[in-house]
């Protein structure tokens, strides 16, 4: 099956629209604004500005609307040539059905922790690529938000987003982080999983951050451990779409929950640990209490205690 995205103006969509009014279907999937299916190509408008043409027709359906440039090859980076540490990945790994699995918000103060897992099988690759995806370290925040309801439409998913007051609770347990992200990671590849089931993904590529023995240990006590096929590379992202693409919805659930939060205060809340997030603590602490700064933030930050520091001098 072809698939083939174009950009194209407003002007060009709402002729789009017109176009294939008759053929027109019910699409709920998010940053959807229009569909519409032929026999033998289905046409997808995103917020974006992105049309999507997949199917058998799709080269000659887009040619009416825009340019069809010819794709240059889906690359197959090598974890040697980045410098990437973990498993010996297979040859073409990179052209591979593959569920990667990625987190965020681990360094962060202030927001939650954030893991996705998202399943990128080979023939969705090329499109994965098309709309932009990459090592979300080359993106910025605008951009991975304009872009997560793409990858949402185009590949089965799950997100977790785990909130401080449950952070906390945790951490206060005893829960290392690296326990609680092996946890998030081995929740969002068993939806993963069950979604595309009886479907099985050639491999799992988990984004290291733990030696596979390390990663296990903390999951010992879980019912159901995914361990199929699970190999572990560091910056993976670069090793494979389906990585990428989850660093991006990873990425996205932490900047929508930092904006429900930073509704909570009336300011835009500081991302990182730094000197900055420290005021920014104390202020919060200072100004609406102690639980609200708790349910904002990983309590077992130095930052708290900075924070504390802060508000001591202010007070004499």
């Amino acid at each position: 099956m072809s698939n083939i995205v174009l950009q194209l103006s407003t002007e060009i969509q709402n002729e789009i629209k017109t176009y294939y009014a008759t053929s027109t279907v019910e699409r709920n999937a998010p940053g959807v604004i229009f569909a519409a299916k032929l026999p033998d190509t289905a046409i997808t408008i995103y917020k974006s500005g992105k049309v999507m043409f997949q199917g058998i027709g799709a080269k000659r359906e887009a040619s009416r609307w825009g340019e069809v440039k010819e794709k240059n090859p889906v690359q197959n980076p090598n974890s040697n040539a980045i410098n990437a540490k973990g498993d010996k990945l297979p040859e073409n790994f990179a052209l591979m059905s593959v569920i990667g699995s990625d987190e965020t918000g681990t360094g962060d103060y202030f927001g939650p922790v954030t893991v996705a897992a998202v399943y990128v099988p080979k023939d969705k690759i090329e499109l994965i690529y098309e709309i932009g995806v990459k090592d979300s370290k080359m993106l910025n925040d605008t951009l991975m938000t304009r872009m997560a309801p793409d990858i949402m439409s185009i590949c089965p998913h799950s997100i977790l987003t785990l909130r401080n007051e449950k952070y906390n609770q945790l951490q206060a347990k005893g829960y290392s982080q690296g326990k609680i992200k092996a946890m998030l990671h081995n929740q969002a590849l068993k939806n993963v999983l069950s979604k595309i089931a009886p479907d099985k993904p050639d491999y799992i590529l988990i984004d290291q951050f733990a030696e596979r023995n390390i990663y296990y240990n903390h999951l010992k006590n879980e019912k159901e451990i995914v361990r199929e096929n699970v190999l572990f590379s560091t910056k993976a992202e670069q090793l494979h779409s389906a990585v990428a693409a989850a660093s991006i919805l990873a990425r996205y659930a932490f900047l929508r929950e930092m904006d429900r939060l930073s509704k909570i205060v009336g300011i835009e809340l500081q991302k990182g640990a730094s000197g900055k997030v420290d005021e920014m603590a104390a202020n919060i602490w200072l100004k609406h209490g102690e639980e609200t700064l708790r349910s904002m933030a990983k309590w077992h930050f130095a930052n708290t205690d900075k924070a504390r520091h802060l508000i001591e001098k202010k007070r004499k």
